[in-house]
């Protein structure tokens, strides 16, 4: 027989249930292929994590978390167990997190002339294996239409098995795009757009482009995203390369240079200013680029800058390994930079000029690459991170002091969630958000490498890394999907989640462009000039 206080929590229940229902009404995160799944786990799941410490990124504390209905009802000490029918997992000793969230990735991709090998499936399998229990990906238009690519990613999605946002890309500019664009934020969740500049000839955009894509995105409350990088200056980069005779990996690194990616990134900054909104810099690699953001940042410019797991920890000296599968599997842009590099870029992380980390998850097989194999500039960029992300942050970063256990959370998810507009029911372990959660075992020790990784890549551009710090259990929206080094996934359970307008990152907006307008002193009254 239940003791009072247990029978009283046991009554309570459902009215915190329904009290969190209530406060996140079911159309603010609904799943792209219709209105299923939109509330919490949905399988009447109910989970008791005890005796581990709790760390949102504000606060760790000693905690046990209640878990219903794929939601979180109760963060407290000493929560009685209440009957049989709640699972009980002991954290004792443990790190109880909020599953990170990757900002960055690139699922079943077409890109230079073939397909990422992994899919919203295979990427997920990677993903809650490595901690990540939801990411957002990049949407390519079709023949630069916004709803033809829309379309085609939820396509894509089908097999998916956690839950995903998107960004969007925009390639091209006419008054059609602009209109897709509000379509896409008001009617589709869709809060941010991504601007290539690089890749010459496909992606590419030129600054008037550039600068109505950000006026639009002013208008929206949407987040402007650029790849900085000089896409004039590489494309002369590389033939100066193929002039020299280098056509290996290595020519992929020396063609597009930091001074580049630094050029770039204070171009759009300025541009961003120009305009007055916010500009997110995705895949920050070198100092060049960590430097103009650090600059702008100083002088009060709201601009966000994301570096990516590879960047941190990875140098270019792979780039030159004799054997061509290992120095192309390093192929990415921006590329990874020479030693010295990672480090100024985890100092910056440490320090809050960079905000959140992600992958830029974008993966080949060494078949794939081989197409590059006498012309470096065919050779299909990207790495793997989605699976390595949490235990090489924790590992580089915690167990080395740089950051605390809260600014790990606040980097690897929470930061993501506040900038996207969906904290707190993303990011967080708090009463009433989804409980996507990771119990990390700061005792364990890990080894990566292709022979173990979920992705479907036969390559792994940290095998063989070693370190500190294991992510034993990974509970999606309430279901644990990844224990004891199995995942408990099905295609097809995945959820899409909306991500609204106007995040923290516009407040104050309106305020500074009126005090722009009041200190023009103009327009001039001025009599007729004589003839």
């Amino acid at each position: 027989m239940a003791t009072p206080s247990r029978a009283l929590l046991l009554l309570l229940l459902p009215l915190l249930v329904a009290a969190v229902a209530a406060s996140h009404p079911a159309h603010e995160f609904c799943a792209a292929g219709g209105e299923a799944g939109c509330r919490g786990g949905g399988d009447g799941t109910r989970i008791l994590i005890k005796g581990g410490t709790v760390v949102n990124a504000h606060r760790a504390e000693e905690a046990d978390v209640y878990i219903e209905d794929g939601v979180v009802v109760a963060v407290r000490p000493n929560i009685p167990v209440g009957d049989d029918n709640v699972r009980v997992i002991d954290a004792t000793g443990k790190y109880v997190m909020p599953g990170g969230i990757d900002p960055h990735t690139h699922l079943a991709m077409e890109f230079m002339g073939t397909v990422t090998i992994d899919d919203f499936f295979s990427g997920h399998a990677a993903a809650l294996a490595g901690g990540t229990t939801m990411h957002i990906d990049f949407v390519i238009p079709v023949n630069g239409n916004l709803t033809a690519g829309l379309e085609s990613y939820k396509q894509k999605a089908a097999n998916a098995a956690m839950d995903y946002g998107f960004h969007m890309a925009i390639t091209k500019w006419n008054d059609e795009v602009a209109r897709e664009m509000e379509v896409m934020v008001k009617e589709h969740g869709i809060n941010s757009f991504k601007f290539f500049m690089a890749y010459k000839g496909s992606l590419m955009v030129t600054d008037d482009l550039l600068l109505q894509g950000l006026r639009k995105c002013k208008s929206l409350g949407a987040l402007a995203m650029v790849h900085a990088e000089n896409g004039d200056a590489v494309a002369e980069g590389q033939q100066r390369m193929i002039d020299l005779g280098i056509t290996g990996p290595e020519g992929h690194a020396l063609s597009r240079p930091p001074i580049l990616e630094g050029e770039a990134t204070a171009r759009a900054i300025r541009l961003a200013k120009f305009i007055n909104t916010p500009l997110y810099v995705v895949h920050v690699m070198s100092i060049d680029a960590m430097e103009e953001i650090a600059k702008a940042k100083r002088e009060g410019q709201r601009v966000i800058g994301e570096p990516v797991v590879s960047g941190l920890v990875l140098d270019d000296s792979w780039l030159w390994d004799p054997d061509f599968t290992v120095a192309s599997m390093y192929v990415m842009s921006p590329p990874i930079r020479e030693a010295g590099h990672g480090k100024a870029l985890q100092a910056a992380l440490s320090s809050g000029i960079l905000q959140l980390v992600g992958t830029d998850h974008c993966t080949f097989n060494s078949t794939q690459k081989a197409f590059g194999s006498d012309d470096f500039r065919k050779i299909p960029n990207g790495v793997n991170g989605l699976e390595e992300r949490m235990h090489i942050i924790w590992d580089s970063m915690v167990e080395t002091g740089k950051i605390s256990v809260t600014d790990y959370v606040r980097v690897t998810s929470t930061e993501c969630a506040k900038i996207f507009n969906i904290y707190p029911r993303k990011g967080a372990i708090l009463e009433g958000s989804d409980a996507d959660i990771i119990i990390l075992n700061p005792e364990r020790s890990f080894v990566m490498g292709a022979h173990t990784h979920h992705s479907r890549s036969n390559t792994n551009v940290y095998e063989g890394r070693k370190g500190k710090g294991m992510v034993e259990v990974t509970i999606s929206r309430g279901r644990v999907v990844w224990e004891d080094g199995v995942l408990n996934i099905a295609p097809g359970s995945g959820r899409y989640v909306r991500m609204e307008p106007f995040g923290y990152v516009f407040d104050g907006i309106e305020k500074s462009d009126a005090a722009y307008r009041a200190s023009l002193r103009a327009p001039v009254q001025r009599g007729k000039a004589a003839a």
